[in-house]
């Protein structure tokens, strides 16, 4: 799956470059529309008694993003174990496909009802296995 964003100037550090914690930020904007498209979105999951917890958050860096730059945050399942799943998150100046920086990001699946993990169930397994290739989302406005 592929999300388009823009960095806003707000989003910017005193070097005119896009502060490192936003990167973090935009991952978690590119999960919710990757849970909106395997799972029907995080209120489905929810409904379901499920819910999910960042455990483990890495990013490298390669090149810096800057103001008014669109980039594409390609979201790919890297891993799925027994209650905990890996995303990566590649970041792309959308325009000329320059690296910016890769994260990974591993969640694990817990019960709402106690709040401990659970084995990720079937359902969720399978969609996260079959991904989201193909789909495109632009947050970036016009691009």
């Amino acid at each position: 799956m592929e999300v388009l964003v823009r960095v806003r100037y707000g989003e910017c550090d005193a070097q005119n470059v896009m502060f490192n914690a936003r990167y973090m930020d935009l991952a978690d904007v590119a999960f919710t529309e990757y849970e909106r498209a395997i799972w029907g979105g995080h209120q489905r999951l929810l409904a379901a008694g499920l819910d999910v917890q960042v455990v483990s958050m890495r990013i490298d860096w390669t090149a810096a993003a800057c103001f008014d730059d669109v980039l594409s945050l390609r979201v790919t399942t890297e891993r799925i174990g027994n209650s905990s799943f890996t995303l990566r998150v590649h970041f792309s100046r959308a325009k000329d496909g320059a690296a910016l920086a890769t994260a990974n990001v591993t969640y694990v699946m817990v019960d709402t009802a106690g709040g401990g993990k659970v084995s990720i169930p079937e359902p969720q397994r399978a969609a996260l296995q079959a991904g989201a290739e193909g789909q495109r989302i632009n947050l970036a406005g016009d691009s």
